[in-house]
């Protein structure tokens, strides 16, 4: 699973036109599975270290102004959006290769298995884009602040 984390003043996915999730200050985070991710990963320890790690990173002021408040702690909002292409393969031509992106019906399983467990640890603060739907995302990117979270490094 890899995590696009930014930090944001406000953001908002767009689906035909209209806004089907949106948040102010808080996360936006893209969200993409991967080769190794399958229906055994929600509720495993990898899953919960990496939910934990995204809800408390230290990437909000504290009343200092200096870098050391969670997700949590401040209070934001989280917008959830699908982005299989977190897994491109770059190596040969221009044209990006997603083939080790999951299997849609396997992605969208972990996507809202991810949006149902992010919205049990923090609810009404959690907003969702629609998996596989042809989306606007539109943010303003706080500071900015933009950390990639890939549970192959956790």
């Amino acid at each position: 699973m890899r995590l696009l984390v930014q930090r944001v003043s406000r953001a908002e996915v767009r689906v035909g036109g209209e806004v089907v999730g949106s948040v102010g200050r808080g996360l936006c985070v893209l969200a993409g599975f991967g080769p190794g991710d399958d229906a055994g990963l929600p509720g495993s320890r990898l899953w919960d270290k990496a939910i934990e790690k995204l809800l408390d990173l230290r990437i909000f002021p504290d009343a200092d102004g200096k870098l050391n408040v969670g997700l949590r702690e401040y209070g934001g909002g989280l917008l959830v959006v699908s982005q299989f292409t977190l897994y491109a393969d770059l190596k040969k031509g221009r044209r990006p290769s997603f083939h080790l992106a999951a299997a849609p019906d396997v992605a969208e399983a972990l996507y809202g298995a991810l949006v149902a467990d992010l919205s049990g640890r923090m609810p009404g603060l959690v907003a969702a884009g629609v998996f596989g739907a042809e989306m606007e995302v539109e943010l303003i990117n706080w500071g900015p602040v933009t950390i990639m979270l890939d549970t192959a490094g956790l």
